[in-house]
């Protein structure tokens, strides 16, 4: 089966609806595409669903958190902690304002290991970056006592983790915050991303960088670069916003279902008592014959994927990184993330449970 036949069940759908075409067409035809009121109105309306001060839109999630680092006073001859099991976008921002990437093994939530951690601070440490991988917010009261312990600052990787919560405490408003608004996100403008902070200092370094250090035209108060999301991009995102409350409950529901038929072979994701868990995607883990599975579960028609194949620390573009992350490279070895968009529906859950028997069964 083809991942062009119209039952696949594809890992991610963005929803797009008549209120993303009204919303391109208002901009269209106002004349005004770049950065403008429609970017605007969506910072102020994604501070306010994140529970904080000010949310500044630039142009991807990796450029958030460049533009992250940067606010935060990261640059050459800094390093900073960064989980190996993550998305190369996380160290390559690292590398993009002059600093080091430090690769840090994982704990049984997917997270930064603070002991591992601890162990691999240096004079050059400056910054730690715990990612809120999968849609799992990590325990950033933990995470804060470490950071203040240790004079760090605290980069929120929280790309895939839009309203997602943990114990009193929202995803990007610890440190400063940067989400990916791409294609197959809970929300998505296309490309996109946002800063968050509470900070109104890294505010404002944050929107003179995205912006050639202009806050008045043609007045550069230092150096930056031009990072800016557009109106049109802007106004697909305001209609994702309104969106995402019931779709993140609608992926929550769809995991809970998820979790109850699985076959047993499957490890199912962490879910800690204190998280709200927005389930970016439902990642289980198995044993033995991972790429065997996956490859039986896309011709039963279900699109598994693995999110990632490779622990950082062993990317060639990381080369001579130590090999010190058994943790991070035992779970790109295990794990499948299984579809659990809004679009999968109870139906859909029904179809991948009935692969998950096939698959288990074979090679369970």
């Amino acid at each position: 089966m083809s991942d062009h036949d119209n039952d696949f069940i594809h890992i991610a759908a963005p929803d797009i609806g008549t209120a993303e075409e009204q919303a391109v067409l208002r901009v269209l035809r106002s004349g005004r595409l770049a950065q403008g009121p429609e970017v605007a109105a969506f910072e102020e309306e994604f501070a306010a669903a994140s529970a904080v001060s000010d949310a500044i839109a630039v142009a991807n999630g990796t450029i958030a958190l460049q533009v992250a680092l940067h606010s935060a006073g990261i640059g050459p001859g800094d390093e900073v902690l960064i989980p190996a099991f993550t998305f190369a976008a996380s160290a390559n921002a690292v590398i993009a304002v002059g600093a080091v990437p430090v690769f840090v093994d994982i704990d049984d939530e997917y997270m930064i290991d603070l002991a591992d951690a601890a162990a691999k601070l240096s004079p050059a440490t400056a910054a730690v970056m715990p990612v809120h991988l999968y849609g799992l917010m990590a325990d950033m009261d933990a995470m804060a006592g470490f950071a203040s312990h240790h004079g760090l600052a605290i980069i929120e990787d929280a790309a895939q983790a839009h309203l997602a919560r943990r114990d009193g405490r929202v995803a990007g408003g610890t440190g400063i915050g940067a989400f990916s608004l791409y294609a197959t996100k809970n929300m998505m403008t296309g490309e996109g991303g946002v800063v968050t902070t509470n900070d109104p200092a890294q505010a404002d370094r944050a929107r003179l960088f995205r912006n050639h250090g202009m806050m008045q035209r043609y007045e550069h108060l230092e150096w930056g670069l031009n990072l800016r999301l557009t109106d049109l991009q802007a106004a697909i995102g305001r209609a994702q916003l309104t969106k995402l409350p019931a779709a993140t409950e609608q992926r929550r529901h769809l995991a809970g279902l998820l979790d109850a038929s699985l076959p047993a072979w499957f490890e199912r994701p962490p879910q800690p008592a204190d998280a709200y868990h927005v389930f970016h995607q439902y990642t289980v883990r198995v044993s033995a014959h991972r790429d065997e599975a996956i490859s039986r579960f896309r011709e039963l028609g279900v699109g598994a994927e693995v999110y990632y194949p490779k622990a950082l620390n062993r990317q060639p573009a990381f080369a001579g990184a130590p090999d010190d992350c058994p943790q991070a490279v035992a779970a790109s070895q295990q794990v499948i993330s299984l579809p659990v968009h809004p679009k999968v529906g109870a139906l859909g859950v029904e179809r991948i449970a009935t692969a998950a028997m096939k698959v288990a069964g074979e090679f369970g």
